[in-house]
């Protein structure tokens, strides 16, 4: 670790610490669950400094990001703290204009897992809601037709556009686009909203593919709690990944 990150870190107010190792442990979770390989970052905005958030530098692997590599943003795609040397992401705009247009969300992933991206390939198939956790994107699953890199503010603001108020999106030939309220809720999306896509692809190997009617997601809203659920994913892959070797005891992920 750098002087600078020492002093970065060091500088911290426990609420930022503690969130760098949630986006830390969040990157490094997908990318050993194989959502997120060489490429794709997770953000995370700043409490009590608006306008500001978290995302990995370009430089640095997503099977080795430490708290202490994570760079400050400003949703205009300037880096405000971060390692010397390092540089943003391409695509620092795609997060940065999706949490300027969405107060309500916290934190953001982008990443591309090619199944996942099969159903923006083919004219006539649309991926929807098949697995009971799928209701989250009832309301839809954009696709931008865009498949460029989002490497400018103009293009970020298209991004957020496209996504509007739905919690999830697709760029056409290129990934997808999770955002939730929290860095553990945007964890266990990503998770599900992959686990869907894998679910229809192999269901409509065997045939006609059905997905969930509306009684059906009336009837599992009704009973799902989001919260405890999300806890209860984030300690099993938390776990899973401290038992693995590859997230530390010492970061606070409770």
């Amino acid at each position: 670790m750098t002087t600078q990150s020492h002093q970065t870190l060091a500088n911290a107010q426990p609420e930022e610490l503690r969130l760098r190792e949630q986006v830390a442990a969040c990157t490094l979770i997908l990318n050993a669950e194989g959502l997120m390989g060489y490429s794709g970052h997770v953000s995370s905005r700043l409490p009590n400094r608006p306008d500001h958030y978290l995302i990995q530098p370009f430089e640095v692997s997503r099977a080795g990001i430490k708290p202490s590599d994570l760079l400050v943003c400003d949703y205009d795609g300037k880096i405000v703290e971060g390692p010397k040397g390092t540089r943003a992401p391409a695509e620092v705009y795609l997060h940065g204009e999706i949490l300027r247009a969405r107060p309500d969300v916290n934190a953001v992933a982008h990443f591309h897992h090619d199944l996942t991206n099969v159903f923006t390939l083919v004219e006539g198939v649309q991926l929807l809601p098949l697995k009971n956790h799928s209701i989250r994107w009832v309301s839809g699953i954009p696709v931008h037709a865009d498949p460029s890199h989002v490497s400018d503010s103009k293009l970020g603001h298209a991004v957020a556009q496209t996504l509007g108020p739905h919690h999830a999106m697709q760029i056409r030939a290129h990934g997808q686009i999770i955002t939730a309220e929290s860095v553990p809720a945007l964890l266990i999306d990503c998770v599900h909203f992959v686990e869907n896509a894998v679910a229809m692809y192999q269901a409509a190997t065997l045939g006609k593919v059905v997905p969930l009617s509306e009684p059906d997601i009336a009837a599992f809203a009704r009973e799902f709690k989001r919260n405890p659920h999300v806890a209860k994913l984030w300690i099993y892959y938390v776990g899973k990944g401290r038992t693995a070797g590859y997230l530390p005891n010492e970061w606070d992920l409770n």
